[in-house]
């Protein structure tokens, strides 16, 4: 007897007393492993994670979860290797594999190089400006964003074990919420192999990651108000889990990826020998293939003008017909086998309902057609099919086969093909072949209502394109309606769409002191010396330094204009500029100011301020004119430590004022700041 799947619960392996039932390999029909009937306890799961995982998470900052999601990916890829072993026996050829395997550990690189870069090295994040909410400045309010005390579940479908997992553990982890994996059957054994790799790494705190091997049930009613739950899967078991009390009523949150009839639109510019064409044949095929077609994001529909219909079938038919199927171990096959037998007779029974509408233009109806090696019988093998619908056919609309399976529709006019995508009532992706850009702009803004996703490709971007059903970690992944509503990935959004966005009200010093950022307003200090000359160690919130006064003459403006060649008429001709309803006269650059004004806050001798990188949210408010005088504020605004470095970033508020004391320029000055001066060695 194979060996049964064990959950990973509580910090421990469990294995269920009961035989299981069998998980078949797709391919040969041999048995694999065996799921057992009974899970672990649920309740003790959500426990572990509540009460162990999320604390131990939390008590990390994002960059310190960024650095052990990129551990955890160096420590997976060194690894693949058996996962793509394992991975064939689901019926993955191993182009299938890798985008399954190095897709999910990408992934997670992806997501550790947007925690280090985009997010703090702390444990909020703040979302958007400062609101203002008194005259006097003595009242405030600033967007927050927390983590939240519960746990992440996710229901995954079987078609993706691996990336299925990691694409929403790795948002879920940075954002500190701990996860609970229930894969699906029929591959199951391969995210147990995945999850047994992270769990021997020892890398992830212990209950950030729990597997569930064996019956759900119970576990929704465990959730509670600060839980979630991320399904992918049948719009049937959408609609159950939609339904589960906890979800309609307890507060629990509720993602949902469900069925999705994606389109190809063939722009009308497009002839045969345009290299569009072809892209667009070879984009069909593809989705139609990888994995067998069982993708979420496969083209279930594409869209042609009337008059190409025939050139297009011809072409999608002759590239069809040099896929090789059969066993995917055979490294002549280019496309394996569905996951299961019974996921076969259900690509079966949607296109027997597609043909009530539909004629088989290519392939065998059956899908039976002939196989490089594999047992037929044994095997869940099906050929590729496709069909050319009728005019006004419904059936292409409502029937997804999930599967390789595609129907051919045919437009007249660039809204009549807006209106047949809109008629799938909700897709994860579309794809529009153009390099017209008026179709572009018209397709483009006709399917965003109706898509999660859309790719306008042309021979121009064909090189670099990840294709039509590729989702990827900095874009979200999701569509509305049918598609399910939900919303995945999209770089550090799906990080904050785990977590609670709190407005958070208070004086100036008490937002500094909650925010860990300086809030303009607030109490600042003077640190005794020049800020410039203190490490990061010894930098603290709202140390300042101020410069001034400079007097800004006519000379100091005609030197710039002629040293930069910026010789706009409001700095150089009297006159014209005497004319200007803004400015009524000669006018310093606003580049000059904000570089006089370095000149009044810069320490010049060497230093723990190793470089500035860059000026944020630049203002020039009041104009400078010759004779007037400025002076500089600038205030530690937030310090960030790099993890692994020697230095980090300090955002300083920087404030330039006239003799009048009115504000003239505003901005964010950012450098780089050793931890420690004299440095450390080896920093």
């Amino acid at each position: 007897m194979s060996p049964l799947l064990e959950s990973y619960a509580a910090g421990r392996w469990f294995r269920a007393d009961d035989d299981g039932e069998p998980l078949l390999d797709a391919a040969t029909g041999e048995e694999v492993a065996r799921l057992a009937r009974r899970g672990p306890d649920v309740g003790e799961m959500v426990r572990h994670a509540r009460e162990t995982g999320g604390p131990a998470l939390r008590a990390l900052t994002f960059h310190e979860r960024a650095a052990l999601l990129k551990a955890l990916a160096k420590h997976l890829t060194e690894r693949k290797d058996e996962l793509y072993a394992l991975s064939v026996r689901t019926g993955a050829t191993a182009r299938d594999t890798a985008v399954d395997v190095d897709g999910g550990i990408g992934t997670l690189f992806g997501y550790a190089s947007k925690g280090v870069r985009e997010l703090p090295n702390d444990t909020i994040v703040l979302d958007g400006d400062l609101e203002r909410l008194g005259k006097g400045g003595t009242f405030a309010g600033q967007h927050v964003f927390a983590s939240r005390p519960g746990v992440a579940v996710q229901i995954n479908a079987f078609n993706f074990p691996v990336w299925g997992m990691l694409e929403k553990l790795a948002p879920a982890f940075l954002a500190g919420l701990p996860s609970i994996v229930k894969p699906a059957s029929q591959t199951a054994y391969v995210t147990e192999l995945a999850v047994r790799q992270i769990i021997d790494s020892g890398i992830l705190p212990e209950g950030a990651l729990q597997l569930l091997a064996g019956s759900p049930d119970g576990l929704l009613d465990r959730l509670t108000v600060q839980d979630s739950v991320a399904f992918t899967g049948s719009a049937h078991t959408a609609g159950l889990l939609r339904r589960h009390p906890n979800v309609l009523d307890g507060g629990v949150r509720l993602g949902v990826e469900a069925d999705s009839l994606n389109c190809s639109i063939l722009g009308p510019d497009v002839r045969p020998d345009d290299p569009e064409f072809d892209l667009f044949v070879k984009g069909v095929v593809t989705e139609m293939t990888v994995k067998a077609g069982q993708k979420c994001t496969a083209i279930r529909r594409a869209l042609v003008p009337a008059p190409m219909a025939d050139a297009v079938i011809e072409a999608l038919a002759a590239r069809l017909a040099k896929v090789t199927v059969g066993d995917p171990r055979d490294p002549d096959v280019r496309m394996g086998a569905l996951a299961s037998l019974g996921q076969r007779a259900e690509v079966r029974k949607a296109v027997e309902a597609l043909r009530a509408a539909a004629e088989v233009v290519a392939g065998d109806p059956a899908g039976a057609g002939p196989l490089l090696d594999g047992d037929p019988e044994r095997g869940a093998f099906m050929t590729p099919l496709l069909l050319r619908a009728r005019p006004g056919a419904a059936e292409p609309h409502d029937v997804e086969p999930f599967g390789p399976v595609s129907t051919v529709l045919t437009y007249d006019g660039v809204d009549a093909a807006v209106e047949l995508a809109a008629r799938g009532r909700g897709s994860l992706a579309a794809s529009v072949v153009t390099h017209d850009p008026d179709v572009a702009r018209t397709v483009v803004r006709g399917l965003a209502p109706w898509h999660g996703r859309v790719l306008v490709l042309d021979r121009d971007d064909a090189k670099e394109s990840t294709g039509h059903g590729s989702p990827l970690p900095s874009l979200v992944h999701g569509g509305p309606g049918r598609a399910g509503g939900g919303e995945e990935l999209g770089g550090i959004r799906g990080v904050l769409a785990h977590m609670q966005r709190t407005a958070v009200q208070a004086s100036p010093d008490l937002l500094t002191a909650v925010t860990g950022r300086w809030t303009a307003g607030a109490a600042r200090t003077d640190p005794g010396e020049h800020a410039f000359r203190r490490s990061l160690a010894d930098l603290r919130i709202g140390d300042t330094i101020a410069g001034g006064p400079r007097t800004v003459s006519l000379d100091d403006i005609a030197h710039f204009a002629e040293f930069t060649g910026d010789t706009f008429y409001a700095h150089t001709d009297p006159e014209a500029a005497a004319g200007n309803p803004l400015f009524g006269g000669i006018v310093a650059h606003g580049y000059l100011v904000v570089s006089l004004a370095a000149g009044l806050f810069v320490d010049p001798a060497p230093g723990p301020v190793l470089a500035n990188f860059g000026v944020d949210r630049l203002r020039f408010l009041t104009p400078v004119k010759a004779g007037d005088t400025i002076a500089v504020t600038l205030t530690v605004k937030q310090i960030t430590p790099r993890s692994g470095a020697g230095y980090g970033e300090v955002r300083w508020d920087a404030v330039v004022t006239n003799q009048d004391g009115e504000a003239v320029a505003t901005y964010d000055v950012l450098t780089l700041v050793a931890k420690t001066w004299p440095p450390a060695p080896g920093n």
